[in-house]
């Protein structure tokens, strides 16, 4: 019974996929066509690791020339001049460059580089100047279910269905089964390697759920954007900055005085130099160690991705030079072996964020201890033990 609802349920799912793309099967020829030129392939790898307003799985030109797209649409929620606005992205027909004009509700919007622009009254196309930029339209403010939208909403669902699974079983006092079997090792390792010694004893289980989130939710992404899918959410600035974002707002709120005071009154030094150190603490605090923190993630995982489709843009590029057989044999090694270490970094950007974060969070909630030995004018003799906590 069991082995036929698991069958039941892929064959459901393979049936809604297969529609959905199905659903959604569009021709045009306004993205360009073929990918030969290396132009052309630049564009391409740059508009790979993009985000955008619809979900295509593959395209291909057919015999007559034009431009098929396999995938389904996504909601395009726009606040225009005339309140909020929807539709769906089908509308644009993957046009990108502004020429095709959606009309809703007497408002007349097209999609220019991945920007939705409204346009001015009684204009029925956009205008460019030299450099390509609308003259007579503006851009509106955009709460679109994009592609990375929607790829953090499925990791999401996912992780829920997961670990809801595996709390159950705990709940049940049963030894995990499934999937669970592959999270709870993981779960173990973050909560004893990463947040026990890095937090204290006292405080790592308040932020153990939060660092076991991020940790995961990087993983996840990080796989899937190795996937045919074409997800690239982690390579998106505005995701590692939030999550950048959420570490800087709770080791700020979690800081206790001994943090603030070694931040904003440095002990053990002179007077006139704690307000330059202070400077220099908060700069620290509130910049440097967050904006380390989405750099990372957003530079690797760029990196990565724009590694892999070059190779395999070796096909295109070399074909001449190589033959087709070459080219292709070369860029399939060449991009294989760089996909296994991206596995790797996955996991690792993961592991590194995470890390970052409960050192971060362990340095603002440590309790010190203020029994130092002092000199014969008052202040207190820095220990070794001060010196590496001050240096981390």
């Amino acid at each position: 019974m069991k082995v036929f609802q698991q069958s039941f349920k892929f064959l459901a799912l393979a049936i809604l996929v297969f529609l959905s793309t199905s659903i959604y099967a569009k021709s045009s020829n306004e993205d360009g066509g073929q990918v030969d030129t290396k132009k052309e392939v630049e564009d391409y790898i740059l508009h790979h690791i993009q985000d955008s307003h619809d979900f295509s799985l593959f395209s291909y030109t057919s015999d007559e020339g034009e431009r098929k797209h396999f995938g389904f649409p996504l909601p395009v929620i726009l606040w225009s001049s005339d309140g909020l606005k929807t539709f769906m992205s089908s509308e644009f027909h993957h046009n990108d460059d502004g020429h095709v004009i959606v009309e809703k509700d007497g408002l007349k919007f097209a999609k220019i580089h991945s920007k939705i622009y409204e346009l001015e009254e009684g204009a029925t196309a956009v205008n460019f100047d030299a450099d390509h930029h609308a003259t007579n339209a503006h851009k509106v403010l955009d709460f679109s279910i994009t592609k990375s939208v929607f790829g953090v909403l499925v990791i999401g669902l996912l992780m829920l269905f997961w670990f809801s699974s595996l709390a159950r079983q705990y709940k049940k006092k049963q030894i995990p089964t499934g999937f669970g079997r592959v999270l709870e090792p993981l779960v173990l390792y973050v909560r004893d390697e990463i947040a026990r010694p890095n937090i204290g004893e006292k405080h790592y289980r308040r932020f153990t759920g939060y660092l076991l989130t991020v940790f995961f939710f990087i993983w996840f992404l990080n796989l899937a954007g190795l996937t045919p899918l074409g997800f690239n959410v982690t390579g998106q600035l505005a995701v590692t900055a939030c999550l950048a974002i959420f570490t800087l707002i709770i080791y700020t709120v979690s800081g206790n005085k001994d943090y603030w005071m070694h931040i904003l009154w440095m002990p053990g030094v002179p007077v006139l130099i704690r307000p330059v150190l202070a400077i220099i603490e908060l700069a620290g605090a509130l910049i440097i160690k967050p904006f380390s923190l989405l750099v990372r993630l957003f530079a690797n995982i760029s990196a990565g991705h724009i590694v892999v489709m070059s190779l395999i843009a070796i096909m295109f590029t070399l074909k001449e030079s190589l033959t087709v057989p070459g080219a292709m044999g070369l860029s399939f090694v060449l991009s294989f072996f760089i996909l296994l270490i991206e596995v790797l970094v996955a996991f690792l950007q993961a592991y590194i964020f995470t890390m970052l974060s409960a050192l971060f969070i362990g340095m603002a909630v440590a309790e010190h201890d203020h029994e130092h030995e002092h000199d014969e004018h008052g202040h207190e003799v820095a220990t070794a033990e001060d010196v590496r906590g001050d240096f981390i």
